[in-house]
């Protein structure tokens, strides 16, 4: 024991006296500072487990393995999104950002010792297996999730594209878990995609925030624009787990005609940060409604909170996740990385993000609208020889119908739009000419 025992002590000192002679422990003058000294009492406890488990445990484990076991313990319990980042690992979220991966398509945290679902990607297996925000998994190939760390359950559900894994899900309102085979695919994930759905009623969808997620919404917009002149924009950012902050500014910026956009703070000096817009609005601006869900996330929850604030958005839906913490990958080695959190973010008006998520200004529930129509009832178009109208109106009648049934959300988020501009015409009719007096 003593010789397991003063190696990693020894070890321990060497780390300790690198991170003294850089100040980060004890700086000159605080030697004496309790809050300063390093817990030797559980330096020493360390030391024993670890040489317990050196000499003692069924497998035989080398000492490398021991520390990263170790390291990865240790930022495991700080929070759900502080981890330890190994080769696969650090490989996976460099291709996350960039758009293209392999594996189910989802965006994951911990939460109570289980892996829960934040978001699955648009097109993604996942997706088309019927999962969503807020699901639990409980088992993984009839592995438990309960214990097991965020990076393993990670790596047992990427693999080669065309095999399958089979998910034992728990889902929140229903008695009994269930399960689902879902077949690995390479996970090419479209940023950004828009449509019309009317003459002037413009949509843009944000699956995740990538690199170029700013600039491919710039050019949605250009295109929807080029169509007819834009009346309103949906921009729906449901189930959109986040990405890369910058991008999110970026997004913001396009509807915002300067101003702050988000701000973090957290203990590091460079922790603290301002975002800000630059002057001028690219919406030119239109009125505009984000939609949000509990599948939003970070910097889909950045975009809404400065739009909110800046009042230049009506937020609808439900409330979004609530991560407002940021994490900084701090490279380790080529091939290796800490994900650390290190601050919170707040919107232009000082309102913390996490754990609270966007309230939206007005609350529409996900739900499955079944039309109701009077059987007896007819009108002039059920008559006989009854003349055509010229205005083509019927396709677009059957549209909307259609989008009510498929998605209420988006259906109220353009209903609300098209009220906003029957209003402002209203008012510039009612406007009253100006009199001479005399």
């Amino acid at each position: 024991m003593l010789m397991s025992f003063s190696r990693v002590l020894a070890a321990t000192a060497l780390l300790v006296g690198a991170l003294h002679s850089h100040g980060t422990l004890a700086s000159e003058g605080h030697q004496n500072d309790p809050a300063a000294r390093l817990p030797l009492d559980e330096l020493r406890t360390f030391a024993d487990v670890y040489h317990q488990i050196r000499t003692g445990y069924v497998e035989e484990l080398s000492d490398s393995e021991l520390l990263e076991l170790a390291i990865q313990g240790l930022l495991m319990n700080l929070d759900p999104h502080s981890a330890y980042l190994t080769k696969d690992a650090f490989a996976d979220l460099q291709s996350s950002t960039s758009g293209e991966f392999s594996g189910l398509g989802l965006e994951v945290g911990m939460e109570d010792g289980y892996v829960k679902i934040i978001a699955p990607i648009d097109g993604s297996p996942a997706a088309e297996a019927g999962l969503q925000p807020g699901d639990i998994i409980l088992k993984l190939d009839g592995r438990t999730v309960k214990g097991m760390g965020l990076g393993e359950a990670v790596d047992l559900m990427r693999g080669p594209r065309g095999t399958d894994i089979e998910l034992t899900i728990g889902r929140p309102g229903e008695s009994q878990p269930f399960d689902l085979t879902l077949t690995r695919d390479t996970i090419k994930v479209a940023s950004v995609r828009e449509r019309s759905l009317e003459p002037g009623y413009g949509y843009i969808r944000i699956a995740q925030f990538q690199h170029g997620t700013g600039a491919d919404v710039r050019k949605s917009l250009q295109r929807l624009q080029k169509k007819a002149p834009l009346k309103g924009l949906v921009l729906d950012l449901r189930s959109n787990p986040g990405g890369v902050l910058q991008a999110s500014v970026e997004v913001a910026d396009l509807f915002l005609d300067g101003g702050l956009v988000v701000y973090t703070e957290g203990r590091l000096p460079n922790s603290d940060v301002e975002y800000a817009a630059e002057p001028g609005d690219a919406s030119a601006g239109i009125p505009l409604v984000v939609l949000i869900n509990g599948g939003s996330a970070s910097a889909s929850e950045i975009v809404a909170g400065a739009l909110q604030d800046h009042s230049r958005a009506v937020i609808m839906g439900t409330d979004s996740f609530g991560k407002g913490s940021v994490q900084t990958v701090m490279p380790i080695s080529e091939d290796r990385a800490v994900k650390l959190t290190t601050a919170l973010y707040y919107t232009p008006n000082g309102r913390s993000i996490q754990a609270a998520g966007i309230v939206p200004d007005i609350l529409v529930e996900r739900a499955q609208v079944t039309t109701f129509e009077n059987p007896g009832q007819i009108s002039e178009a059920d008559l006989n020889r009854h003349l055509d109208n010229s205005n083509g109106d019927a396709p677009r009648r059957q549209a909307r119908k259609s989008l009510l049934t498929e998605d209420n959300q988006l259906y109220e988020a353009l209903t609300l739009l098209k009220g906003v501009n029957i209003l402002v015409r209203q008012g510039q009719t009612a406007a009253p000419a100006s009199q001479d007096p005399g």
